[in-house]
């Protein structure tokens, strides 16, 4: 990247100076008390800060507040201004905030608005949940660059492919898992991941990968568990005659499929449904759960308080 601006014309040869916004978002969870919004409204104000959005919640039974503010504050740039590059200018902002944040024992996180999260899926067989996240990268329906597609198997490596996306084939067994979660972790630094998706990742990841990937892995399973486990769930779904399906997207814990919930969808069924019905009903819900997740987590609207989320939008 270069600071060169290409979206002027001709020179004039006269020293210009020129203003624009430049936006953020500010989320914050702390213990409740007052002077908490003023204090947030202040620090804005000193940076001439404009509020595009803001969403609060404080939770009264845990006597804690989170909040989550969009923000815009100009950027004067030109050769006699005090130029101040987007970095250096979020550096400001942090270390500004910081010493709010520590009046109030705010825990914050302070990003610019509208920035692409990069993100590795990992998939098996079924391509579903893949498909959609791909589809909804491509046409910029989601802030994300899918950086990497890794799979234990080679299935949808043409799918992956056709996309202009790095596919990887890491297969697991029992005796090479440690080295495919090493090649993993690798992978995860080389592309400077940001956040990891399982889309229908059938592989159960161990103790010490679930710990380094601690809020930033997002994993989807369908709605029957724990009632319907190991295969063909709907198929004993149909059994039981359910009258709905449904899918669950959450954190990855080391508490298997139990991690704070983001999001659960849910889609009514009845007994004329054939067990291909209900798969197909819930690979639809799985696929919007799995896209909300992501959307959320990428737009910094999730903030987690012990095993729950709180999700301002």
């Amino acid at each position: 990247m270069t600071d060169v601006n290409t979206s002027t014309g001709q020179s004039s040869g006269t020293a210009t100076m020129s203003t624009t916004d430049a936006g953020y978002v500010l989320t914050l969870d702390c213990p409740q008390r007052p002077g908490i919004v003023n204090a947030v409204a202040g620090f804005l104000v000193e940076h001439a800060g404009d509020i595009r959005e803001l969403k609060q919640f404080d939770d009264p039974r845990r006597q804690w507040c989170f909040l989550r503010v969009h923000f815009s504050v100009p950027t004067v740039a030109g050769p006699h201004a005090d130029v101040v590059g987007p970095d250096a200018q979020l550096d400001r902002l942090r270390a500004t905030f910081a010493e709010v944040a520590g009046e109030y024992a705010m825990q914050f996180e302070l990003r610019p608005a509208g920035q692409r999260r990069r993100v590795l899926i990992m998939v098996s067989k079924f391509a579903h949940c893949l498909n959609d996240l791909l589809f909804r990268a491509r046409v910029g329906d989601l802030p994300i660059d899918v950086v990497a597609v890794v799979s234990n198997h080679r299935d949808h490596e043409s799918l992956v492919q056709w996309h202009g996306i790095p596919f990887h084939h890491v297969p697991v067994t029992a005796d090479t898992k440690p080295a495919a979660e090493a090649e993993l972790l690798h992978l995860i630094e080389a592309y400077d991941v940001e956040l990891v998706v399982l889309a229908r990742y059938m592989q159960i990841l161990s103790h010490d990968l679930v710990q380094h990937l601690t809020g930033r892995a997002i994993n989807i399973h369908h709605s029957f568990l724990p009632s319907f486990k190991g295969a063909r769930p709907y198929h004993q779904a149909y059994d039981r005659g359910v009258k709905t399906v449904g899918a669950t997207a959450h954190y990855v814990t080391v508490d298997l499929d139990e991690g704070p919930i983001i999001d659960q969808q849910v889609r009514q069924v009845d007994h004329a449904d054939t067990p291909e019905d209900l798969a197909a009903a819930g690979r639809d819900t799985e696929c919007k759960a799995l896209s909300n997740a992501v959307r959320w987590h990428c737009e910094n609207r999730i903030l987690l308080h012990g095993n729950r989320t709180v999700i301002l939008r």
